[in-house]
């Protein structure tokens, strides 16, 4: 069989498609990891505690709705429980939310730039997606506000990434009532922000936030993640989800974490004291750092080549993304490491720019 001949049985549509390209992960060797906006720091102790106990009932299915989850979330989020669907990791929540409203031939709009697995997703579902340029202090643009009789659905990472901004509550809900779809709001990076949209959805139905263990809970190689909307959106979204997409021991550890608060609070104060540390150090060596609300930053300059850097930091075993969008700018997004970590970073930068 000569090669590539099995391609012939794939959709069209996915032969077509370019791979996902996630941030390099090392598999051995030491280097400092500032890459892909993972949490610098372990998760809370009772984490590992409850996963631990959760090992012992491994013969059973979990929980297909993840009850104990739900209600320990909607304590902290001030919600019903019936207003949760859990997820594995809030990629399989976007995956669930496309499938679920954007059918063939139809239309997906979001932001540019923004989160690609957006378009991705829509491209599975053989929809179309539209991409939206920010205006210049990355605002909705107008056209953003568009009525459109083929749109089924708009996605709003907020923050933002690359840039690390934030969409205001009132565009936000002049959104949801300009358009006869639902909007998601996708709040990965919400707990390094200093608001969240969970309370809109009272306000306009149509809103559905996302959120994820992978950033503040420190819970990357976990997967969970999960989405509020009303309970009659909840309810019908069910029918859409794998029947146990979430496993027992994330259920335990998610848990756990979210009862957590204290753990998250210290942890979340630590990394915004070094992001604000590490955006004024990095305007000094001459980088233009946009003010960011997540849990990186992202830098560009003219003087240098940013692909340089990179390669540069990646000898010393730094990795941080560079990033390329055409119709906006190339930069450096890096991650909030730890003191230490960005003190090493910006000691090299340093050296490279001398």
């Amino acid at each position: 069989m000569q090669n590539g001949s099995l391609q012939k049985y794939f959709r069209s549509e996915i032969t077509a498609m370019s791979p996902y390209k996630p941030g390099e992960q090392p598999q051995t060797g030491k280097s400092i990891k500032l890459n892909t906006n993972e949490n610098p720091y372990p998760p809370s102790p009772k984490v590992l505690e409850a996963i631990v106990a959760a090992s012992s009932r491994l013969e059973r299915y979990p929980d297909p709705i993840g009850t104990a989850f739900r209600i320990a979330a909607s304590n902290v989020l001030g919600v019903d429980p019936d207003m949760i669907l859990c997820g594995n990791g809030s990629d399989d929540c976007l995956t669930v939310l496309t499938r679920a409203f954007v059918g063939a031939g139809k239309k997906l709009r979001l932001p540019y730039p923004s989160y690609i697995l957006y378009r991705t997703l829509a491209e599975l579902q053989e929809a179309k997606f539209e991409e939206v340029e920010f205006d210049s202090n990355f605002g909705l643009a107008e056209s953003f506000y568009a009525s459109d009789s083929e749109l089924k659905l708009v996605y709003l990472p907020n923050p933002n990434s690359p840039s690390g901004t934030m969409v205001d509550h009132a565009s936000i809900l002049k959104l949801a009532d300009s358009v006869d779809c639902p909007v998601v709001v996708d709040e990965a990076y919400v707990d390094f922000a200093p608001e969240n949209c969970i309370g809109l959805i009272q306000q306009n139905p149509k809103i559905i936030v996302t959120r994820t263990f992978s950033k503040s809970y420190a819970l990357a190689g976990l997967r969970f993640g999960y989405l509020v909307a009303h309970p009659e959106m909840v309810a019908t979204l069910r029918k859409v989800k794998d029947s146990y997409n979430t496993d027992m021991l994330s259920l335990a550890g998610a848990t756990a974490a979210i009862s957590d608060q204290a753990w998250l609070q210290e942890n979340v104060r630590k990394i915004i004291a070094t992001r604000t540390r590490m955006t004024v150090e990095l305007r000094n060596l001459g980088f233009d750092v946009i003010e960011s609300q997540a849990n990186f930053v992202w830098c560009s300059r003219k003087d240098r080549s940013l692909q340089e850097l990179y390669e540069q930091l990646k000898k010393f075993g730094i990795l941080v993304r560079y990033m390329v969008y055409p119709r906006w700018s190339d930069g450096l997004r890096i991650s909030v490491g730890t003191d230490e970590q960005i003190d090493a970073t910006l000691l090299i930068l340093k050296r490279l720019l001398a």
